[in-house]
C-alpha cells in the first residue's frame, strides 16, 4: 500500500511539473489588435511575471489553431490549454450557459456584467466545469445586431424569407425562424465570402466584429437590434487547472479577473472606433425603434428551451432578478 501511495504522489508531481514546465497554448479567433486579444496577452504576460516564470502561456491569434467549435473540444480534452470562447457556441453543450443566448435576456451590457460578476455567474461557472472548462474571467462581446446586404431591418417582416448567418446554436436558428427568416449556421471565417456572393442575405454581430472582419464592406446596412448580449469566457482546461497548487489557482483567478476588466475597457473604446469607421465608409445605421415587436415573437424560443431544460427555469428567473 505504501508503494502505491508513493507511486501516486510521484504521478501527481509529474503532472504538476509538466503543467509548469511547458508553455500553455491559447486559442483566439480574433486578430492581434482586438480587445479580446489584448486581454489574453495581458493574462499571458502577467502569468509569466507573477509566477516567476514557472507558468507560461502563448496566444495564437486569428483562428490559426482552428475554428471555435473544434477549439472548444480541444480545450475540453486538453489538446489545447486555454482560450476565450463566446457563450454562443459554449451554450450548445452547457445549458446553464445557454441561458445567456435567449434573445433579449439582458436589458443592456452593464446588466450583463452585473449578472456575470455575481452569484448567477458562479452558477454558470459550475456548468462550464461540468464540461471540462474552468472559467477565469468573463469578457465582453458587446451587443449583437443585424446587418444586411441590401436593406435596413425595421421590423420582423424585413427578416421574412431572408437567409441570416448565425453561430452554431439551436437557439439562434429558432430565433431567426420566429422572425420569419432562414438561419444558416456557418464558421465565422466563411461569412465574408457568403455575404459577397449572396449565399446569405445578412448576419448579426457587434460593431468591432462587423468592422474588423470586413463584413461592413459587403453588407452596408446595420440595424441596431441588440438582440443578443453574450459574455465570453476566459477558460482553461479543468484538469490542467486542478493539477496546479492552490496558490497557483488563486493567481490564475486574480489575473483572469484583471484581464476581464482590461478587456471590457478596451472593448468600450473599440466599439466607438469601429462604429465611427463603418459610418465613415458609408454604412447606414439605424436604431430599431420598436424592439418589442421582436421581443414578443421570442416566447416560443423560451418555451422550447424550457421544455428541453426544465431545471433551468430557476436560473432564468435569477438572471432576470439580478438585473433589477
Amino acid at each position: 500500500m505504501k508503494l502505491k501511495i508513493v507511486a501516486l504522489a510521484a504521478a501527481v508531481a509529474a503532472v504538476i511539473s509538466s503543467a509548469e514546465a511547458r508553455e500553455w497554448r491559447g486559442w483566439n479567433v480574433h486578430p492581434p489588435e482586438y480587445p479580446v486579444s489584448t486581454g489574453m496577452e495581458y493574462f499571458a504576460e502577467q502569468l509569466k511575471e507573477r509566477s516567476n516564470g514557472e507558468l507560461t502561456a502563448k496566444v495564437f491569434h486569428s483562428g490559426v489553431l482552428g475554428d471555435q467549435p473544434d477549439a472548444i473540444e480541444q480545450v475540453r480534452e486538453g489538446a489545447l490549454d486555454w482560450a476565450v470562447f463566446n457563450f454562443g457556441p459554449l451554450g450548445a453543450i452547457a445549458p446553464e450557459v445557454n441561458i445567456t443566448s435567449l434573445p433579449f435576456i439582458f436589458k443592456d451590457v452593464p446588466s450583463m456584467h452585473k449578472v456575470m460578476d455575481g452569484p448567477v455567474g458562479e452558477e454558470m461557472a459550475d456548468g462550464l466545469r461540468k464540461i471540462g472548462l474552468e472559467p477565469l474571467g468573463y469578457f465582453d462581446s458587446g451587443a449583437r445586431s443585424f446587418y444586411h446586404r441590401e436593406k435596413l431591418i425595421h421590423s420582423p417582416s424585413d427578416i421574412t424569407g431572408q437567409k441570416f448567418r448565425v453561430m452554431g446554436n439551436e437557439l439562434y436558428v429558432d430565433m431567426i425562424a420566429q422572425l420569419g427568416g432562414n438561419a444558416t449556421p456557418m464558421p465565422y471565417a466563411d461569412v465574408f465570402q457568403a455575404l459577397q456572393t449572396g449565399v446569405i442575405d445578412g448576419a448579426e454581430n457587434n460593431y468591432p466584429s462587423y468592422e474588423s472582419s470586413g463584413h461592413y464592406e459587403a453588407a452596408k446596412f446595420y440595424s441596431n437590434s441588440q438582440h443578443l448580449i453574450l459574455p465570453e469566457c476566459l477558460c482553461i482546461n479543468k484538469d490542467l487547472f486542478d493539477s496546479l497548487s492552490a496558490e497557483q489557482q488563486a493567481l490564475l483567478k486574480e489575473i483572469g479577473r484583471e484581464a476581464a476588466e482590461l478587456q471590457r475597457d478596451e472593448w468600450a473604446k473599440r466599439e466607438e472606433v469601429s462604429k465611427a469607421k463603418v459610418l465613415a465608409s458609408g454604412v447606414e445605421i439605424i436604431e430599431i425603434e420598436d424592439k418589442a415587436a421582436f421581443q414578443q415573437l421570442m416566447q416560443p424560443v423560451y418555451d422550447k428551451f424550457l421544455a428541453d431544460n426544465p431545471d433551468m427555469a430557476p436560473l432564468i428567473e435569477k438572471v432576470k432578478a439580478a438585473q433589477d
